[in-house]
């Protein structure tokens, strides 16, 4: 950051969503980047966004085609336009990766997310939790006299939405795997 000086400033934050273009509007957005699979990869991908101060909101990761030895890794972030296209063309930069495909910005996008949410109660509450799990589709994939765990697949905002109501039920834990993503129809992406 410059005071108008040239000379850097001290004060300010550091992250780059607050550089140039502050006047613009924060944009959450769903990245898919197909890369090779190989040893250090995510290393590099991760990199990119801590060197440059950019946040992931949500990161997953596994190999989608073992013969051609691709991985596809799906990341979540919030930045402004400017930023955000900054971000898709330094990943394009990095040698290992072969295709950035912005899930958010198409209309055939489709985003999901999977948890595995814990709640341990007895009596009314458990009855209670059981009730929403119905109205939320959510699956019970182990019980116990104290404790049920429920399995859960949708968009993260339902997610959260199914976490906040089990607080007080008897949340005790909860993994999520981050964001999913795939376009509809025949075109890759």
């Amino acid at each position: 950051m410059s005071d108008g000086s040239g000379a850097p400033s001290s004060a300010g934050p550091k992250s780059a969503y607050f550089l140039a273009h502050q006047d613009e509007e924060v944009e959450r957005r769903t990245l898919a980047v197909l890369v090779d699979n190989e040893p250090g990869v995510l290393a590099r991908v991760v990199g990119l966004f801590s060197g440059r101060g950019y946040n992931i909101d949500s990161l997953t990761v596994a190999e989608v085609d073992e013969s051609s030895h691709q991985s596809r890794i799906t990341i979540v972030t919030q930045g402004t336009p400017h930023i955000l296209e900054q971000i898709e063309a330094q990943l394009l930069r990095l040698v290992p990766v072969g295709e950035v495909v912005d899930i958010t910005k198409s209309k055939r996008g489709i985003e999901r997310e999977l948890a595995l949410i814990k709640v341990a109660e007895k009596g009314e509450k458990r009855v209670e939790a059981l009730r929403i799990a119905q109205i939320f589709r959510a699956n019970v994939i182990d019980t116990t006299n104290e404790s049920f765990i429920f399995e859960l697949t949708g968009a993260s905002d339902k997610i959260s939405q199914f976490v906040e109501l089990m607080r007080p039920l008897g949340l005790v834990e909860v993994s999520r795997t981050g964001v999913l993503s795939i376009k509809r129809g025949k075109e890759k992406g």
